[in-house]
């Protein structure tokens, strides 16, 4: 039968009324008129929101969360502590989020000097106790801080310890935050203090000998070991920054400890090693801006 000029008007306007009822209710429900957004609609897309303006806080990790040597020789001093302390000339972390008055009832340290990342699923099952809304990690000195560079931990061990923390974290209190701090450049350290023969004398007590012995040393041995440790660091940092970033709410630093151009002015007088006040102010600084940027760094 043949199609009349009528008929075929009238086939064009049923057809474009019927496009855009498909276009309508595409828009209605977040979908493409073929049915798909590529994402899963609106919904599939957003994730959970980081917040900038966490009401409290819960602290692991090891000695330099705890303040060791910056206030006495030898011994923690927690209220310098970068991330929950309360010295006025810190400005901690938990003192910037949450205020002076407010902080000591809504901020909690359970970082443990000598820590390594195989003692952190402990800690955090430790801070998941409170529920805080942002948990701050700052660990892995320690596991590359060896009596030689071969008693450093493995990478693959590191990244199941760490796997494993915030595994256990998540199922005890899915709501908190991570802010994970990447691990100090310790061949820094080693330039800023090798040229000094009371520094070198501190060092050989024991500290950090995978990177801090010889100082001095300009041997193909030595530099190659320096070399190794700090090539460790870096490992260590590219698992904390892949493992954090399949989480929605925890936070990599982007590696801004580890390329901070800290002096020895930041350093701890006792042991040359452990930040100072100067030291844990500065870290709770480059913390603050993480934690209340509108975006993760990149």
């Amino acid at each position: 039968m043949r199609t009349t000029p009528a008929r075929r008007r009238a086939r064009r306007a049923l057809a474009g009324a019927g496009a855009t009822a498909v276009l309508l209710a595409g828009a209605m429900t977040g979908c493409s008129p073929g049915g798909s957004d590529g994402g899963g609609g609106r919904e599939g897309r957003a994730g959970p929101r980081w917040n900038t303006a966490p009401a409290s806080i819960a602290a692991v990790g090891d000695s330099i969360t705890r303040g060791f040597d910056a206030c006495s020789v030898l011994a923690d001093c927690p209220e310098v502590s970068w991330a929950t302390g309360n010295d006025p000339a810190v400005r901690s972390l938990a003192a910037r989020l949450i205020g002076d008055v407010e902080a000591s009832g809504r901020s909690w340290n359970f970082a443990v000097t000598g820590s390594r990342m195989a003692d952190l699923p402990g800690q955090l099952a430790e801070a998941a106790g409170h529920k805080p809304d942002l948990v701050t990690v700052m660990v892995g000195s320690n596991d590359a801080c060896r009596p030689t560079a071969s008693s450093m931990t493995p990478v693959a061990q590191f990244r199941a310890g760490f796997e494993q923390a915030l595994a256990g974290l998540r199922a005890a209190s899915p709501a908190s935050q991570v802010y994970v701090s990447s691990v100090p450049d310790l061949q820094r350290l080693w330039e800023q203090g090798k040229d000094s023969p009371m520094v070198r004398q501190i060092w050989k007590l024991g500290i950090c000998q995978s990177m801090l012995a010889d100082p001095l040393s300009a041997g193909s041995g030595a530099k190659a070991r320096r070399e190794q440790v700090r090539a460790r660091v870096v490992e260590y940092n590219e698992v904390l920054r892949e493992v954090c970033s399949k989480d929605a709410l925890c936070r990599y630093d982007g590696g801004a400890v580890f390329q901070y151009p800290f002096s020895a002015d930041q350093l701890s007088r006792w042991d040359w090693f452990h930040p100072g006040k100067d030291g844990q102010a500065r870290l709770a600084e480059l913390a603050h801006r993480q934690v209340t940027a509108a975006e993760p760094p990149r």
